[in-house]
């Protein structure tokens, strides 16, 4: 591809984590992740902050995302600031040197027939 795609700014309005999954771990614990896709030749450095209905945000999350790759990447797995809270509610917004394309995606395997849904983010700038 020529050109990098994207945007440099995303939201997700709507994350929640739940404290308990069904099934073997890790393919089914349950989680969302951002699908982060850098089509450009340089490496995008992205900063996430998390933000809660009843106290200040959280961040920067710092990632790197390689040039022409893509990461998937478990807001579980965050821990620096601090780890994401599981059973609270909470919104994202990612920063981007470069464009990058993000989509959000959910699994809650609370129950054994488990829930997957995708959507993307929203590219606020």
């Amino acid at each position: 591809m020529k050109q990098a795609i994207g945007h440099k700014v995303w939201a997700i309005a709507e994350g929640y984590i739940p404290s308990y999954s069904t099934g073997p771990e890790p393919q089914f614990t349950s989680h969302e992740t951002a699908c982060i896709l850098n089509t450009a030749d340089q490496d995008a450095h992205v900063k996430i902050w998390i933000y809660f209905s009843d106290r200040d945000p959280v961040g920067p999350y710092e990632v790197t995302v390689p040039a022409r790759r893509t990461k998937h990447l478990r807001f579980n797995d965050l821990k620096s600031p601090e780890p994401i809270p599981v059973d609270t509610d909470y919104a994202s917004v990612f920063e981007s040197d470069v464009p990058v394309v993000v989509q959000h995606t959910r699994l809650d395997s609370r129950q054994a027939a488990n829930a997957l849904l995708s959507t993307m983010a929203f590219p606020a700038g």
